[in-house]
C-alpha cells in the first residue's frame, strides 16, 4: 500500500520534468505547451524506503510520455546518471528523484508486477484522522509469465512514448495500463 502525505513539495513533481525531458531524446517528439500530468500509479517498495511512482505527462495534444520515478531520502551511489533532481517534501525532508529505469527497486518492482500479474499498489492519504484511500488515476496491470521457465527475463523494456501499438512480440511479460481518457489498455512495459 502506498501511504502518501500531504505535503508542500519543492519543486514540484512537473517542475523537475520540465528542466529534464528537453535532454531525453525520446522526449523529442513531446509536442508544444505546458506539461501536463495525465495519471500516475504506484508500486510498492517491500522495504517502505523507496516511493516508487510512474508519471504520464503530455504536452499539448502530443503523446502521453512514461516517466517512471523513485523517491529516496538519500543519493542512489552509482546512479548519478539517472539523477532527475531533488525536492524539498515538507513531511519527508529532502528526496532525491531519480528516474526508475536506472534505479534496481523501480526495475524489481515492475517486473514484480508483470511477471506474477500483479497490479499498481493501492493509494492511502495520511490525514489527522488516520489513512483515507485514494483513487489511482492510473492503472497497470502485469501480464503474468506467459510460461512456468524460472530463466532470467532480463532488464524491463519501458515504453516512453505511449502508442497503441501492441510491442508484445517475443516477451515474456508485459506491464498494461489506461488513464483518464485512454479507453484501451496499453503496452507500458515489456520483458
Amino acid at each position: 500500500m502506498a501511504v502518501l502525505h500531504r505535503a508542500e513539495i519543492r519543486p514540484t513533481k512537473l517542475e523537475l520534468l520540465e528542466e529534464w525531458l528537453p535532454s531525453q531524446p525520446w522526449a523529442a517528439t513531446a509536442g508544444e505547451g505546458p506539461l501536463e500530468s495525465v495519471g500516475a500509479f504506484r508500486f510498492d517498495d517491500p522495504d517502505g524506503e523507496v516511493g516508487i511512482e510512474t508519471l504520464l505527462v503530455r504536452r499539448g495534444d502530443g503523446p502521453v510520455l512514461q516517466v517512471p520515478l523513485t523517491y529516496r531520502g538519500a543519493p542512489l551511489a552509482g546512479a548519478e546518471a539517472a539523477l532527475i533532481g531533488t525536492m524539498e517534501h515538507s513531511v519527508l525532508g529532502s528526496r532525491w528523484v531519480y528516474d526508475g529505469v536506472g534505479d534496481p527497486v523501480y526495475v524489481t518492482a515492475v517486473l514484480h508486477a508483470m511477471l506474477t500479474g500483479a497490479r499498481q499498489a493501492d493509494e492511502v492519504v495520511e490525514t489527522a484522522e488516520g489513512p483515507v484511500p485514494r483513487e489511482s488515476t492510473a492503472s497497470a496491470f502485469g501480464s503474468g509469465r506467459a510460461d512456468d521457465a524460472v530463466a532470467p527475463v532480463g532488464q524491463p523494456d519501458v515504453r516512453r512514448v505511449l502508442t497503441d501499438e501492441e510491442p508484445t512480440e517475443g516477451a515474456a511479460a508485459t506491464l498494461r495500463g489506461r488513464w483518464r481518457g485512454q479507453d484501451t489498455d496499453v503496452v507500458l512495459v515489456t520483458v
